[in-house]
């Protein structure tokens, strides 16, 4: 009633697209300045709401995308623009002022989606679901969905340990880090997304 091969290849194909080492300084810089109990809190938001999104689409996912007219690169295009908007707060500091981000839940977005829910996870999921076969395929898609967010809820909320160690002076440096990183991620999906659009076309 489990296929351990599905199971495996979807967490495995997840660990690498959602990243959740990756996620830490980014998870940091974006919650960097808040209480320790909502920094926790937003890590418990984060994942449930990522956990929300892949639900959503891998029982619905391409009713979805067919009802609005909405191809995977454009998914993917988008995604990348709203994560280059992000990342170049964080390299030009804006992240640091608190009344503009103080209020701002940072875990429903970026955090939640498209960091963790984004194009990349949620097109996996679409497609694992699809090619899924009988009970234990979907057991083991669905297992493998669950897993993952667990080690993400884990890797976040363990990652405020690393607060308290780096101090405010190591918080910029992971601030400036992450950006970098997110812009990097950011613009890469972008590319992918031309490229299967001039691909497709």
């Amino acid at each position: 009633m489990f296929d351990f091969a599905v199971f495996g290849s979807l967490f495995l194909t997840l660990f690498v697209i959602m990243d959740p080492p990756g996620i830490t300084p980014i998870f940091l810089a974006l919650t960097s300045g808040r209480p320790v109990k909502v920094q926790r809190r937003m890590a418990w938001q984060a994942v449930c709401v990522a956990f929300g999104v892949i639900a959503i689409f891998g029982i619905c996912g391409q009713q979805i995308l067919d009802y609005l007219h909405v191809s995977v690169p454009a998914l993917m295009i988008a995604g990348g623009l709203l994560l280059l908007l992000i990342a170049l707060d964080l390299l030009t500091g804006k992240n640091d002022e608190p009344k503009q981000t103080k209020d701002v839940n940072v875990a429903l977005v970026p955090l939640g989606m498209p960091l963790l829910a984004g194009p990349g996870a949620i097109v996996s999921v679409i497609l694992a679901v699809q090619k899924a076969d009988g009970a234990a395929g979907q057991v083991s898609v669905w297992a493998a969905i669950v897993a993952m967010h667990v080690v993400l809820w884990i890797t976040m909320r363990y990652s405020l340990v690393i607060i308290r160690v780096i101090k405010d002076g190591g918080v910029v440096l992971v601030t400036r880090l992450a950006g970098m990183m997110l812009s990097a991620i950011a613009v890469q999906q972008i590319i992918n997304g031309v490229l299967q659009v001039v691909g497709g076309a």
